[in-house]
């Protein structure tokens, strides 16, 4: 299917699935992309930082692009990755992934731990010479972790000077106020503003006029519903049922990180292991059986399916 345009809705980044010995598990990849499909999202994202990106050679990256966009096989939009410090790199990996088929590519600024950032300028050059020859959108990602900073006119000034630039996810702090002050200044030029961070602040950036939020899988179907419905006009009900997960979105984005949808994944018998790349390891015992407790009470679809797909 092409890209609808805009993209709106629920985008949840990919899981980079591992085996206990920390080798790249592709069929547990094809099970979860199989398990978002089932789950109505709009669309999916690859190698994001929630993807453990940073725990992966280049090569590895290739493989589990080609991968999952040979398994996606255009049943959903797909996002790459394709963020670098150097330009030239984040170029040749921009242009990779619009070569494998990719919907769209989401990049980072430039930057390098805390202190390492560039100027506004540099950012323009970047990411123009990024789109230089580029025939996909770009999103770009304002992530808390860059030390280089987008304030809102220059992110204006990326859009307007970068044509391919028409994505945005928003999840530093304040979201909401940076959401709706592009909004404001950007009208339809900005044809998709998303948030992130686990959609932990979903309700207030769809207030603020985001039209999607990109979470992990461990509940893209009910935030797919709460999209919906908020679109549709029905913010009461739409509240309720954020209210309803919200408890568990919270647990995962503050004591869990990453390693939440895994546990609830494998818990399901959809992945094998929950493993993630040393040396990050396994949540403490206490917090892990909280998440799979917080889980089970709201009849996750990622603890039945297939077996119960979404009805």
């Amino acid at each position: 299917m092409a890209m609808p345009n805009p993209l709106t809705g629920v985008v949840p980044v990919v899981p980079t699935i591992f085996t206990e010995d920390e080798e790249l598990d592709l069929d547990g990849l094809r099970r979860v992309l199989d398990y978002l499909v089932d789950s109505r999202v709009d669309g999916v994202c690859l190698l994001a930082n929630y993807a453990e990106q940073f725990s992966l050679d280049d090569a590895e990256r290739d493989l589990l692009a080609r991968t999952a966009l040979e398994h996606i096989a255009g049943r959903v939009p797909v996002i790459v990755t394709t963020t670098h410090y150097s330009t030239r790199i984040a170029r040749a990996r921009t242009r990779a992934a619009q070569a494998m088929g990719a919907d769209m590519v989401m990049l980072m600024p430039p930057s390098f731990g805390s202190t390492i950032s560039v100027t506004a300028p540099e950012v323009i050059r970047h990411f123009t010479t990024v789109a230089d020859g580029l025939d996909i959108p770009i999103m770009i990602q304002d992530a808390p972790m860059s030390a280089t900073q987008l304030p809102v006119d220059l992110l204006v000034d990326l859009v307007k000077q970068v044509p391919n630039v028409q994505y945005m996810k928003i999840e530093t702090p304040f979201a909401a106020h940076k959401l709706a002050d592009l909004v404001e200044a950007l009208g339809e030029a900005l044809i998709g503003p998303f948030d992130g961070e686990e959609s932990v602040t979903l309700l207030a950036d769809l207030d603020a006029g985001a039209t999607g939020t990109m979470c992990s899988v461990l509940v893209p179907d009910l935030l797919g519903d709460i999209v919906r419905d908020y679109h549709d006009g029905l913010h009461d009900k739409a509240r309720d049922a954020y209210e309803a997960v919200l408890p568990l979105i919270s647990f995962e984005n503050r004591q869990c990180g990453l390693r939440a949808q895994k546990i609830v994944l494998a818990e399901g018998g959809i992945i094998r292991s929950a493993r993630t790349r040393a040396p990050l390891g396994p949540l403490p015992p206490r917090t892990r059986n909280r998440l799979l407790d917080l889980a089970r009470k709201r009849d996750l679809l990622a603890l039945r399916w297939p077996d119960q797909p979404r009805s």
